[in-house]
């Protein structure tokens, strides 16, 4: 069972209004926040306009078909798409899955069925977002860096960090343990070959370090491995 379901937005796709309303009637009756589209046109426009942790689908819908919106949806969104249609032939099914659904139900339909697999593809979902927002923070002694918003602070103290500075810190402190060339950190930040005589990483690396050693002086985060390159330092 998922707890706080007035927190879970549920999105309903589906034509048939009696269907629809079906669903919806059982699912807000569950805690669910609902938003109903009767059509694929509407149900798209939804996904640009909300953000839903499920979507219930039809296929056979006037507009965009249910198979479109499935790839349209895959093309930036990973929460689950449980379809349910008429059309439950085999191949059916295992076009709809390679597409990107996650589940396929058949009508008529038991709504007890469909409640439960909706809770067991929110259990795995919200087990994988949290994940997802984990890897987004990273720490290091008193240094955290938001990848999502592209931001790092010391001691709770925004770092004032160049783009390059960022993308260099970011690469750090994604692999905390690992040594990098000069030639790792051009092809990293740079997207480009490292021609060899380039002192760029050298300067960027040293503005760096000296931004971040001036709202931590007790700890050293840049640590230069003589002839290889740089690393994290090691505690």
């Amino acid at each position: 069972m998922c707890n706080n379901r007035e927190n879970i937005n549920i999105l309903v796709v589906e034509d048939d209004s009696d269907i629809n309303n079906l669903l919806c009637k059982i699912l807000t009756k569950e805690g669910y926040n609902v938003r109903q589209a009767y059509s694929g046109s509407e149900g798209k426009m939804c996904l640009e306009h909300y953000d839903f942790h499920l979507v219930l689908l039809d296929l056979m819908l006037p507009g965009v078909t249910g198979e479109e919106l499935i790839e349209k949806i895959r093309a930036f969104k990973t929460m689950p798409i449980i379809v349910i249609s008429a059309k439950a032939m085999q191949n059916t099914k295992i076009e709809v899955l390679r597409l990107g659904a996650d589940d396929f139900i058949a009508k008529p339909f038991d709504p007890q069925e469909v409640l439960a697999r909706i809770e067991a593809q929110l259990r795995r979902y919200m087990v994988f977002s949290k994940n997802i927002n984990k890897n987004k923070i990273l720490k290091y002694k008193n240094l955290v860096f938001d990848k999502e918003l592209l931001q790092a602070t010391v001691k709770g103290i925004t770092l004032n960090l160049t783009a390059i500075e960022l993308s260099i810190l970011e690469v750090f402190i994604s692999y905390p343990s690992k040594v990098f060339t000069k030639a790792n950190l051009f092809k990293a930040v740079w997207k480009t070959e490292f021609l060899g005589d380039d002192n760029t990483v050298n300067v960027h690396v040293s503005n760096l370090r000296s931004k971040v050693a001036k709202l931590d002086k007790e700890n050293e985060y840049i640590h230069t491995v003589w002839g290889i390159g740089y690393k994290l330092s090691g505690d």
